[in-house]
């Protein structure tokens, strides 16, 4: 696993052996960032299931001036702080439960990356969240990263893709 295209490209990133996490294979997130490559330019960033971190980083690396990554996994914030190793832009590495984090924040985010365990809904339960709180912002877009239970949300579908059993749908305002 590594980040696979600009600034820091080719940098190694460690988390295959998190327990409960999935990383998105290379394929997957180039595909995913060349659809969100204009969103990128100064883009304040959540990546809320942060796992290793592997999207929010490739987020930095594409342009992003700012970074949130959330995990309630301690395992998985020792390996974001690891992989994060001399990346000198703005990142929140924080070790929290999604819903507190969504709950507390005061930010509005121009990109959010939902990729929660698959077998879980927490992927409607943090949508839910972020449309009431209104957490993204009137040009920003959503990226959600599922398997088996659809996302659920009264944003408007942007884009959809399919990598086998595995779907990525971009929303927005």
């Amino acid at each position: 696993m590594r980040i696979i295209s600009g600034k820091y490209k080719g940098k190694k990133l460690n988390g295959f052996t998190i327990e409960g996490t999935r990383p998105t294979m290379d394929r997957v997130k180039e595909s995913l960032f060349a659809m969100i490559q204009t969103n990128l330019n100064e883009a304040i960033v959540l990546d809320l299931f942060a796992g290793s971190g592997a999207l929010g980083l490739e987020a930095i690396s594409n342009g992003a001036k700012k970074c949130y990554l959330i995990d309630n996994n301690e395992e998985a914030i020792k390996t974001i702080k690891a992989n994060s190793t001399n990346i000198k832009e703005d990142l929140n590495i924080i070790h929290t439960d999604y819903k507190k984090f969504l709950k507390q924040i005061d930010q509005k985010f121009d990109i959010i990356f939902l990729d929660p365990p698959y077998q879980s809904n927490q992927l409607n339960k943090a949508l839910k969240i972020i449309e009431e709180r209104d957490l993204l912002k009137e040009k920003g877009i959503i990226v959600c990263e599922y398997e088996k239970i659809p996302p659920i949300t009264n944003l408007k579908l942007l884009k959809e893709k399919n990598y086998g059993p595995k779907t990525i749908k971009i929303y927005g305002k």
